[in-house]
């Protein structure tokens, strides 16, 4: 797909649309090259340390399955952004607006290992339409609910910090109150 491209999946509500990612949430950066390569490496040692700390909670008897799910996801969908922004650059050339990304060009990729772009495509506008006209300051401007794109791995992240905060909280008071009593 060339950048940009879309198709419908599910009428107006659920788009598959081609963007590449400088690496961060939403499409934001961080510091250009430097900033991409710290990004990259943050996430690696995360992954190891959520790895690490996966590892440990398996070897308690008082964890519930509950939490370990929560905390692989986020492994899973930072280790799925890593490969994206560790191998694209070096695997395709540079996607455009009128070309598609050829895989393993002649000559190399368009970026060293650390630098690719990541991959979002999943597009959600569940709401678009224009705030009447009769609201201040905003009305007759266009309105779009829901307008990041993402990819399976920022699902994976999003899903596993919510389920964690939203179903898992007890853990962590537990393990707060365990903690204060050594």
């Amino acid at each position: 797909m060339t950048i940009g491209q879309s198709f419908d999946v599910f009428g107006d509500w659920f788009k598959i649309l081609f963007v590449e990612n400088e690496g961060m949430a939403f499409g934001m950066a961080f510091g250009g090259e430097v900033g991409k390569f710290l990004l990259t490496s943050f996430r690696i040692i995360l992954v190891i340390a959520l790895i690490y700390y996966i590892v440990k909670l398996l070897k308690r008897s008082d964890v519930k399955m509950g939490v370990i799910v929560g905390f692989s996801l986020i492994m899973v969908g930072a280790l799925g952004n890593i490969i994206d922004s560790f191998f694209y650059g070096v695997l395709f050339s540079e996607s455009t607006y009128t070309s598609v990304a050829q895989f393993l060009p002649e000559g190399g990729g368009y970026a060293p290992l650390f630098h690719g772009k990541v991959v979002d495509m999943l597009y959600f506008p569940l709401i678009d339409t224009t705030f009447p006209e009769w609201i201040p300051f905003i009305g007759g401007k266009a309105f779009r609910f829901f307008q990041p794109i993402f990819n399976i791995a920022d699902s994976c992240i999003t899903c596993g910090a919510f389920y964690l905060l939203l179903f898992q909280s007890k853990f962590f008071m537990q393990d707060k109150k365990e903690k204060e009593v050594e």
